[in-house]
């Protein structure tokens, strides 16, 4: 399952750096390193590394010139992926399946701190909008990891269900919802107080999960399911599954919550759009085969990755019809979008992409190495 969740787009989201002089982890310094450090304009953090055993780096790239930084080092020897950033832009989390780890990386100096302690292959993170907790599910474990992101320290473990998976957090911070892939299931977590509510049963297989912008619905995959379940996130109840062929994936929701998009594995080659004020699907669109989906913050188009296709997807969201595919490197595997929503960044085997999203245009190709497998984009620097 972890290899596959690296291929999704982190979401971007991120708090705490550490400034040149405090202790890797240490209480108070993200405190100190407000006062002292602030992170450049809006980079893109790409991941690097030499398969599965070889050294692990983050990259930078300038979102201005398209120009990659220095590698950071992460000092780990293991398949790292995927990552989130704080709100704030200050800190990248970054997980690692093997030796069950975190390691928080400072955008302001550019060095990864002492790995943080999680549970058996940590597989997905999702971090509050007030940034002061990021919640780490450990599918090995059955368990969730909340971690301090002031002081870097993690919390008691959190009891879920059978190999937690994925995991989104609803827009006004009150619940985490973890998908339970092999129970079926999805467990709310209250996170004022850590504690696992009662799970929600929710069908066969549940993937990944995505909540409407008002927060009044989440929306659950199931690969083995066809289906999608909406989820009543007012009572914590399951509403009728929507059938939507093989192998739904990936679930992205416009901005303007009217629309949610799946995506399907191999050997279907659609994405399904879904109504969401009925809970209905709509007419499938032919993309080829896709892995992953982005959408712009305008909602005016959503990019669909092709692992297999070495492409990215435009569909127009107004007409629900697919663009020309947009050649990348060999194995497309994930997609992220400035928070202007200019450029799109495709990340594949071969490089980075960037497209310029007015006008589907692909620009030159960032060669930094690889394998590449995750990448998540800083929000606007805060004045």
């Amino acid at each position: 399952m972890f290899a596959s969740i690296t291929r999704a787009v982190c979401a971007v989201t991120a708090v705490g750096a550490l400034s040149a002089v405090a202790l890797p982890g240490a209480p108070g310094a993200a405190a100190t390193a407000t006062r002292t450090c602030a992170p450049a304009g809006v980079t893109a953090y790409v991941g690097s590394g030499g398969g599965f055993t070889g050294p692990q780096t983050l990259i930078p790239i300038n979102t201005t010139t398209n120009k990659a930084g220095k590698k950071i080092n992460l000092n780990i020897r293991a398949e790292t992926g995927p990552i989130a950033i704080t709100p704030d832009g200050k800190t990248i989390y970054v997980l690692s399946a093997s030796p069950g780890t975190v390691t928080p990386v400072s955008t302001c100096t550019r060095t990864a701190q002492r790995p943080i302690h999680a549970g058996h292959q940590p597989d997905a993170i999702a971090i509050t909008p007030d940034g002061k907790i990021a919640y780490v599910t450990n599918a090995g474990s059955d368990t969730v990891t909340p971690i301090r992101t002031s002081a870097n320290i993690a919390l008691a473990p959190i009891h879920a269900g059978r190999h937690p998976a994925a995991i989104a957090i609803t827009p006004n911070g009150k619940t985490a919802y973890v998908v339970n892939t092999y129970g079926n299931s999805v467990t709310p977590i209250r996170i004022a107080t850590n504690t696992a509510l009662k799970p929600i049963n929710v069908g066969k297989g549940p993937t990944a999960i995505a909540i409407t912008p008002d927060g009044k619905t989440a929306y659950v995959s199931h690969i083995n399911g066809n289906t999608v379940t909406p989820v009543s996130i007012a009572t914590n109840t399951a509403l009728t599954p929507i059938p939507v062929g093989s192998n739904p994936w990936r679930i992205a929701i416009t901005p303007d919550g009217r629309t949610a998009y799946v995506t399907h594995r191999t050997p279907s080659s659609v994405v399904t759009p879904i109504r969401i004020a009925t809970n209905t699907a709509l007419t499938p669109i032919e993309v080829g085969e896709n892995e992953s989906i982005t959408i712009t913050p305008d909602g005016r188009t959503a990019y669909v990755t092709s692992f297999g296709g070495s492409s990215v997807t435009p569909i127009d969201i107004a007409t629900n019809t697919a663009l020309a595919p947009i050649r990348t490197g060999s194995f497309a595997v994930a997609v992220a979008i400035t928070p202007d929503g200019k450029t799109a960044y495709v990340v594949s085997w071969g490089g980075v992409t960037p497209i310029l999203t007015a006008t589907n245009t692909k620009l030159k190709n960032i060669n930094i190495g690889g394998p590449l497998s995750y990448i998540a984009i800083t929000p606007r620097p805060r004045a």
